[in-house]
């Protein structure tokens, strides 16, 4: 348990920009930030970040909150874990109770994995700087590979002891459990037979994009060719290869500082251009580039450069890359290093300058270089020819924006010395025929879900018919809590005190007896009652940073909402005052529109109760009914003269 002023130092050193912005590219829209949200895949931004309210928000998917929900949402964290994640980040000394053997228990398997990993890599790195194994061979290769001592520390570099268990034994002496270090891949064990994975390894831990350690890369100073080179961790419920990329954690902010991202393909080309000054890149691991990968890239930067070694058979393999970057919209250049060199080797034979000159003065569109590529094997030939066109208006096809494929044909145009209508024909032809497979597998799925059994019939939910005017009452008080706009008589006519929209509103409620259909609403104003003559009390930041996540969520909603003024507050189609100006006409308004809108509803029960009365032939029941009908019906009538004969649909 976290004691709550900790909790307090937390949340006040947790800017929601500076959280948010470690694992999104932000950009200034007016006061606020917008960028792609993490949660779902969107090419249009819809991620918006508050610095004043200090909340996120996405319009697309609906996730909202302050900085501990965005750290539970994106790291699949629990709130306690959430707050030592960022307590870690802004150096806050977290104390708490000490956990009991059921607690440790209950702890979230992946979190256990976690925990695993992190030792791991605090051991390897030990054992390369402390141990004399470690230091005679693993940190011999690091220096015979030039590596700096800054550089492997900045990427927690190791070494793993030879041998059949030695790690492993480590682990358990320190109280870590088989199950995982077997389910990180650290361990393999069967039966009664257990080894280390990476025994006898150079370690390169890969690290998310929070920095937590999530895999290994290891890689042999044996020369028995039987032996793979590298090794990394198999795939599991922390470690996905498809959706990681080397060195985004170390490159993250300088993809955002220089707008701009380098790809190579391993560990030490991504070190090697660190040691160079070149900090915005990061590695794929020697996998073919996946969606996800171009995805996470894209969160900090729509500009990418694929820097490619001098072996032209590797990069025509791997030029099907190129495509899934242009299909997620990124801008795409490619740098083709000289016959011989890969980025490591490269980077070392010059200074920082220099090969950042190198760079930018070699870099190339994707479609001249994939021109200049794929005409050598043409060789005048016609027929090849017409494939390589082929080739590259297909690559041409994917790219999502219409303006960017136009000027890509144009250059195709001009290099391929083809006409442009003729390869805007081709390009047609190629979109739809994605189009026609697309409708055609849609077709393929929905006829195949038609034949699946009907599901079982799902609980019927309450529909809250109030749910508008009561979220527009919850943002009234969020706003305005304390503010005193109404003034009211004592028993001296002279005696005049203020009453606080929050005491108008409630009390209205109360003597109503008006309560939701939505419990997640009651909440908020049960909190709102108990704090009534607490002037200490701020709600939007006391339900913004609520540990419960349905009420943070719901409190970012409603100070995010993109609310208008209603037009009843205007003349001509213009606006006459800002809404805390008229807060004293306002905030009745709102209460009546609610009643009304409550008493509507009751009528309407109360028809269907009169004809279920008449079908029964109960008579009396049906003149009970409409006396309360009546009754009601005066009710409406008093708050329609009340809102201007208003009318407020059922």
């Amino acid at each position: 348990m976290i004691d709550q002023s900790t909790v307090d130092r937390i949340m006040d050193a947790a800017e929601i920009t500076e959280v948010v912005s470690e694992f999104v590219s932000l950009k200034r829209r007016g006061t606020n930030q917008l960028g792609l949200c993490p949660f779902h895949n969107e090419k249009t931004p819809s991620f918006m970040v508050s610095p004043a309210k200090g909340i996120f928000k996405c319009f697309g998917c609906g996730k909202g909150g302050n900085s501990v929900n965005f750290i539970m949402e994106h790291e699949s964290l629990s709130y306690p874990e959430a707050l030592k994640w960022l307590a870690k980040k802004y150096h806050i000394d977290v104390k708490e109770e000490e956990e009991t053997e059921a607690q440790k228990q209950l702890k979230d398997e992946r979190e256990s994995m976690m925990i695993v990993s992190a030792f791991a890599q605090k051991y390897f790195t030990r054992f390369v700087w402390e141990e004399n194994e470690g230091r005679t061979i693993g940190l011999s290769y690091l220096r015979e590979r030039q590596l700096q001592d800054n550089i492997i520390k900045k990427f927690e570099l190791g070494y793993c002891p030879d041998g059949k268990d030695k790690f492993t034994q480590a682990a358990q002496r320190q109280g870590y459990q088989m199950e995982f270090l077997e389910k990180t891949g650290l361990t393999i064990k069967r039966d009664d037979w257990v080894r280390d994975r990476f025994a006898g390894r150079v370690m390169f831990p890969i690290h998310n994009v929070a920095g937590r350690v999530i895999a290994f890369g290891g890689r042999t100073l044996k020369d028995d060719k039987k032996i793979a080179k590298y090794l990394n961790s198999p795939e599991s419920d922390i470690y996905h290869k498809s959706r990681v990329l080397y060195g985004i954690f170390q490159a993250k902010r300088e993809i955002t500082k220089q707008d701009k991202c380098y790809l190579v393909e391993g560990y030490t080309d991504v070190l090697a251009f660190h040691q160079a000054g070149i900090e915005n890149v990061v590695a794929s691991s020697g996998t073919a580039l996946t969606p996800d990968q171009i995805r996470l890239i894209k969160r900090f930067s729509p500009n990418i450069t694929i820097i490619y070694d001098g072996d032209e058979a590797g990069i025509k393999a791997s030029l099907r890359g190129i495509d899934l970057v242009l299909e997620e919209g990124l801008n795409v250049k490619v740098l083709l290093l000289p016959q011989g060199e890969d980025p490591d080797s490269f980077s070392r034979s010059m200074s920082s300058t220099e090969l950042q000159e190198y760079i930018d003065k070699n870099q190339t569109d994707f479609i001249r270089f994939k021109t200049n590529l794929l005409l050598k094997d043409a060789d005048n030939d016609p027929v090849s020819k017409a494939r390589l066109i082929n080739n590259i208006v297909h690559s041409i096809s994917v790219v999502p924006d219409a303006i960017t494929r136009s000027l890509y044909i144009k250059e195709c145009s001009s290099l391929m010395d083809v006409e442009e209508n003729i390869l805007y024909t081709e390009m047609r032809k190629m979109m739809q025929k994605e189009s026609e497979e697309v409708r055609r597998k849609e077709y393929r799925d929905k006829a195949a879900q038609q034949r699946q059994p009907a599901p079982p019939p799902t609980p019927k939910v309450i529909k809250n018919l109030c749910e508008i005017e009561e979220r527009e009452i919850l943002r009234i008080l969020m706003k305005y809590f304390h503010t005193e706009v109404f003034e009211e008589e004592g028993e001296n006519p002279e005696e005049k005190f203020s009453i606080s929209v929050g005491h108008f509103v409630l009390s209205e409620l109360e003597n109503d007896g008006l309560y939701s259909d939505n419990e997640l609403i009651n909440q908020f104003l049960d909190f709102f009652r108990e704090n009534l003559d607490n002037k200490k009390f701020n709600p939007s930041q006391f339900f913004t940073h609520h540990q419960d996540q349905r009420i943070s969520q719901m409190a970012s909603d409603l100070i995010s909402e993109k609310y208008t003024e209603s037009k009843r507050w205007t003349r001509g189609g213009a606006f006459v005052e800002a809404e805390d100006e008229i807060l004293d006409l306002l905030v009745p308004k709102i209460v009546q529109e609610y009643k009304l809108r409550k008493v509507k509803n009751m009528l309407s029960d109360l028809e269907k109760g009169i004809q279920l009365a008449a079908t029964e032939n109960d008579m009396e029941k049906v003149m009970t009914i409409q006396n309360q009908y009546l009754n009601l019906k005066k009710v409406e009538k008093h708050l329609s003269i009340q809102l201007g004969n208003r009318t407020i649909t059922r």
